[in-house]
């Protein structure tokens, strides 16, 4: 079902666990399948220079939040806010149409870190 991209991130995720001095640390939950995602990032001089994750959720929730810690990463809050859930399903060559809701989490907890900082 998945392809082996969705699979590497879900099996070795990029930028999992704390951040422990975070600028800012968000929580979203998906109230439809219980997905829920946390996003810390630390900002210097105006951009996201680290990133770090939990889901709790499925293979697509933790694929896309381990490719949205990669394409944060050194962008500007603005720039972080143009990401969207298509880009994240490209990102992850192609996300099945019952798991696109990963891809929109993703972005609601930007939104979050958005509004937050």
């Amino acid at each position: 079902m998945f392809n082996e991209v969705v699979l590497d991130h879900f099996g070795k995720p990029r930028n999992a666990g704390d951040l422990p001095d975070a600028t800012a640390t968000v929580e979203v939950t998906n109230p439809v399948c219980g997905d829920v995602l946390r996003l810390a990032v630390r900002m210097e001089a105006g951009r996201i220079v680290a990133a770090r994750f939990k889901t709790q959720g499925c293979v697509a929730a933790i694929a896309a939040s381990s490719v949205l810690t990669e394409l944060l990463t050194g962008q500007t809050l603005a720039e972080a806010s143009g990401i969207t859930p298509q880009q994240i399903s490209e990102d992850l060559g192609g996300l099945p149409p019952a798991s696109f809701h990963a891809a929109q989490l993703c972005v609601d907890v930007v939104a979050a870190i958005a509004r937050k900082l």
